[in-house]
This record gives structure tokens, C-alpha cells and sequence, in this order.
């Protein structure tokens, strides 16, 4: 790789990534890039040759990195982009913060973002995947982002501009999110406190919550709920076809559908990103063949396969 700017954050050459994603596995990036605060994001991707190219990782619990690694800076972000404040029923939290971590904060101080509370990985990455359950969305919330273009320009944007829809947004590419702008109803802060308590006991009893996984591994099959919006309330689930078509347990090597819930895809322990992703194509082939619908993968699959795997 071309010579990188000099950061004061640190620059890691050839950093493995299967540590940083829930599912463990995948191959190294070209390098990992973590930032010390926004101007030395913001000075990095100004002076990084623009042919560079760069990819934001949260904190991977959505994300299957191949097993040849990814040719690009990978950039994460830590401390300094994890802080939330809030001001009456506003929130700004930074990219970095987790997003049940943001759901408790809010809920101390009465601002009702419960839905968070069981949703894996931070705000930026429910953000780009306008992530939610119960009904709730981050579109139904957001008010806007900051964020650093590929050119290093700090930039905010309204969450209209980012045309958030079912699991989607249009981030402009190479942009790296900093912080989210949100704004939710007030509530009883105990009320939202134990609300949370039953979601995670809901989650608990019908997820695969104890093993290796990356939560939904398939968007739920095209539909509009009885509100007409395209989201996760559909009577048709995604689990529900994958059912159908009698592959709930199905695996390949360390890549199993789980049997507790079959939309989500679980690594028995040593699986590799090859064997995850093979799963995840032979689930959409038999659904198809079963009943005609092609299951869209939530989970986002990057890098290069290796040699041997090409």
C-alpha cells in the first residue's frame, strides 16, 4: 500500500479482522486506521490518496469479512466518538456508542429509545442500516449526522438526505459517520426501564443469544406492514420461509442455521467466512426452489475470497 499519512491515532498494518467481528471470522485488512478525535479523521482521509480506498467498521456484529481480507483502510472508531448527551428529548450519541448502551442512558433520563436496547452494535451501524424492532425505526428518530467525507470535509446532513428505508440509506461512499442527532418521545424513566428488562427477556428466550452469531442473517421478504411501510412487521418473516423450506439446523463445516431461531447464522466454532457465506447461498437457492421468494442478505459480506477459494 501507498505510504499512509502520519495520525495521532494508530495506524496497524495488516490487522487481522476476524477479532473485530461477532462471527470471527475473515482476513487481514491493508490497515486498520483508528482515529484519536474527528480532526485527525478529518486530516487523514484529506491527505490519503484518493485511490485509497476506505472502509468504516462499527463494531462487526453485522458483517462477515471474507477470508482473504479487505484491500483498503479499514477505520474504527473508539473513544472520543462513544459519548452520548442528552437535552430533554434530544440525543446526540457518537458513532461509537453502543446502541444499548445509548437506550439505558436515554431511559435514565426519561427519552424513550427502548427499541435500541436490544439491537446489537452501535449508532453508526443503525444508522446506515436504519436498524429496528418493535416496530420502531432509526428513521423514526434521527434528526441528522455528522459525518467526515472521503475528502476529509466534516459534513452534516439531515436524515432526509440520507432516504432511510427497510435496512438501507444512501451514506455517500467512503464517508465515515461520527455522531447521530436524535430525537424520541419522553416517557416514565422506570416504565422505559422495565420495557427494556421484557424485551431482552423476549430476545433471550427466542434468539441464539448465547452463541456466535450476527444477528438476522436475511431481510425479511419484500412487504409493507398494515402501516405501509416496508419494514420488519410484515406478516411474511424471513424465518418463516427458511422454515418452510425445512432447513432450520442446516449447516455447512462450522456454519449452522441456528435451531433456536433459523434466521440467524451461527459459528459451531471454527467455521470460516467461506463456509458462512455458502450457508447463507444454499439457504437462498432451497427458499427460492421452495417457494419462489429470493431472501436478500441483511448480514453485509466484504474482502476477498483466497486463492484457493476463488
Amino acid at each position: 500500500m501507498t505510504d499512509l499519512p502520519t495520525v495521532r491515532g494508530k495506524l496497524t498494518a495488516g490487522r487481522d479482522l476476524s477479532g473485530l467481528t461477532w462471527l470471527r471470522v475473515g482476513g487481514p485488512a491493508d490497515c486498520l486506521f483508528q482515529p484519536a478525535d474527528l480532526d485527525d479523521l478529518s486530516d487523514f482521509l484529506r491527505a490519503l490518496d484518493p485511490n485509497v480506498d476506505v472502509f468504516p467498521i462499527g463494531v462487526g456484529s453485522n458483517l462477515i469479512v471474507r477470508d482473504g481480507g479487505l484491500r483498503a483502510v479499514v477505520i474504527r472508531l473508539g473513544r472520543g466518538f462513544n459519548t452520548v448527551e442528552i437535552n430533554g428529548d434530544t440525543v446526540v450519541a457518537g458513532a461509537a456508542a453502543l446502541d444499548a448502551m445509548v437506550a439505558r442512558k436515554a431511559a435514565d433520563q426519561g427519552v424513550d429509545l427502548t427499541f435500541l436496547r436490544t439491537i446489537p452494535g452501535a449508532i453508526g451501524g443503525a444508522v446506515r442500516m436504519n436498524a429496528g424492532c418493535y416496530g420502531s425505526y432509526m428513521a423514526d428518530v434521527l434528526q441528522s449526522v455528522t459525518l467526515v467525507t472521503r475528502q476529509g470535509e466534516v459534513r452534516e446532513l439531515s436524515a432526509a438526505e440520507l432516504n432511510l428505508r427497510y435496512r438501507q440509506s444512501d451514506l455517500p461512499d467512503g464517508a465515515v459517520l461520527v455522531s447521530a442527532t436524535l430525537k424520541a418521545p419522553m416517557g416514565d424513566a422506570d416504565e422505559l426501564r422495565t420495557r427494556m428488562e421484557e424485551q431482552l427477556a423476549k430476545r433471550d428466550a427466542t434468539q441464539p443469544t448465547k452463541d456466535r452469531s450476527a444477528g438476522s442473517t436475511f431481510r425479511n421478504p419484500a412487504g409493507f406492514s398494515s402501516t405501509g411501510r416496508a419494514d420488519d412487521v410484515q406478516d411474511l418473516k424471513a424465518w418463516k420461509v427458511i422454515d418452510d423450506a425445512g432447513l432450520r439446523g442446516a449447516s455447512i463445516g462450522g456454519a449452522q442455521m441456528s435451531e433456536k431461531h433459523s434466521n440467524f447464522m451461527i459459528n459451531t466454532g471454527g467455521a470460516t467466512a467461506a463456509e458462512l457465506e455458502a450457508l447463507g447461498e444454499h439457504v437462498r437457492k432451497t427458499v427460492y426452489e421452495n417457494s419462489g421468494i429470493t431472501l436478500e442478505w441483511e448480514i453485509m459480506r466484504v474482502g476477498e475470497p483466497l486463492d484457493d477459494q476463488q
